[in-house]
């Protein structure tokens, strides 16, 4: 599994260093920001799977900033923690109205935010859990980096388990190629719409032995959506 990829916007330089070091240590790739231009321009080059906010920031504050990522559709979705020294009762609602997912209060130790991360992650990101996710005897276990069907192994290629691992921990929903695109080999990578097509015929190959191809299923003219249902 790929290193959840974390945003971290923090004006302060040795702040955003013991938190780069901290975060590297627990196992995520950081991508760091002083303040808002730096984090939009950072956004743009690639999605991270969740964002760590200062409150304090020059310029715009990263509480607006948070507000206004929440509104734009390529954004909306990315979990943002925020992190200051606010304590009120008041800052820490208006923090989550405007869409923060979580809010860490200064001081904090390193175990305390990697467990916030983790909450929020395997809350609003499942498909970055380690969890195993088993349906209909199907079950992927992305620590170990297999899957099983009926308690037998399956030999399958690293795209088709990273495809299989979004679907499963995303089921009955329909994506688009495009989103299935972005989302599991993420938006800054080129590559062919029909691409998706050849790795989910792949796929099916894979789950066709033991009867679970039927799981993965084409919706006309939208995409693909994985479902127990027929």
């Amino acid at each position: 599994m790929a290193k959840p990829h974390i945003l971290l916007i923090e004006d302060e330089a040795p702040i955003r260093e013991m938190l780069r070091l901290a975060l590297g240590k627990f196992g995520y790739s950081v991508t760091e920001a002083a303040d808002a231009r730096e984090a939009r321009t950072a956004i743009n080059t690639q999605l991270p799977d969740l964002m760590l906010v200062d409150w304090m920031l020059p310029g715009e504050s990263g509480v607006e900033l948070v507000r206004q990522l929440k509104r734009e559709e390529l954004t909306k979705d990315i979990p943002a923690i925020m992190v200051t020294a606010r304590i009120e009762e008041d800052d820490r609602v208006k923090g989550l109205e405007v869409g923060a997912d979580d809010y860490v209060c200064k001081p904090f130790s390193p175990k305390e935010l990697n467990a916030r991360i983790k909450a929020v992650l395997r809350r609003v990101r499942p498909q970055l859990a380690d969890e195993p996710v088993e349906i209909e005897g199907l079950r992927i276990e992305p620590d170990s980096h297999r899957v099983f069907a009926n308690g037998e192994s399956l030999e399958i290629g690293p795209t088709e388990f990273r495809i299989l691992h979004f679907f499963m921990t995303h089921p009955e929903r329909v994506y688009s190629r495009t989103q299935i695109l972005d989302l599991v080999w993420g938006s800054n990578v080129y590559i062919e719409e029909r691409t998706v097509d050849v790795h989910i015929r792949r796929l099916r190959k894979v789950l066709t032995p033991s009867g679970h191809e039927h799981l993965v299923q084409t919706v006309r003219g939208a995409g693909y959506r994985f479902s127990a249902r027929s």
